[in-house]
């Protein structure tokens, strides 16, 4: 049995952003996008789907419902977050553990690869536990000028190794690259 990756797969400003100061991603329509950019193959291979908290609250903010967050019940979903609501979201698991622990039992269980949805602090937390192999990162043709940034701020250096590029006509470029194992310095 393989070992269950785990992917960051955002699309980001071609500033760096992942979002606005206040969390907005108006941005994403202008220009509008032609294309899922691969996120349709890319689904195919997850069942699990981690979010930060205030990434989540904009997911449901911006869902359909406002109640799920509309991937299916055949999608996990964790959430992290030190103040878990009352009551229970449909599809929704709350996690409170360290993320070293929670990563490798996780990998530890079948299934597909699992997705870190976002947002920043999230990404910086597993990337600083070593526990982050690949980012796929659509890079959208707009500048925002300031923003959330694809990873929370802190003095780290990581190596990334390039598997590929890929311009799409829409001038979106999708970048993939994988994690050095060796710890964030």
């Amino acid at each position: 049995m393989t070992e269950r990756k785990i992917i960051v797969s955002v699309a980001a400003s071609a500033d760096g952003f992942i979002a606005r100061s206040d969390g907005s991603v108006d941005w994403l329509e202008l220009p509008r996008m032609a294309g899922d950019h691969g996120m349709g193959e890319f689904f195919k291979t997850i069942d699990t789907i981690l979010w930060g908290r205030k990434t989540y609250e904009t997911g449901l903010r911006l869902s359909k419902s406002g109640k799920d967050l509309g991937f299916g019940p055949k999608i996990k979903n964790y959430v992290f977050t030190h103040n878990a609501p009352d009551g229970k979201s449909r599809g929704v698991e709350f996690v409170n553990e360290p993320v070293d622990t929670f990563a490798k039992r996780l990998r530890a269980s079948p299934g597909k690869d699992i997705w870190i949805m976002g947002g920043a602090e999230l990404t910086a937390s597993f990337l600083d536990a070593g526990e982050i192999d690949e980012f796929i990162i659509n890079v959208i043709p707009i500048l925002i000028g300031e923003g959330i940034p694809l990873v929370s701020p802190h003095r780290r250096t990581v190596e990334l190794s390039l598997f590929s590029a890929h311009p799409y006509e829409d001038g979106v470029v999708k970048m993939h690259y994988g994690v050095s194992k060796k710890r964030p310095g």
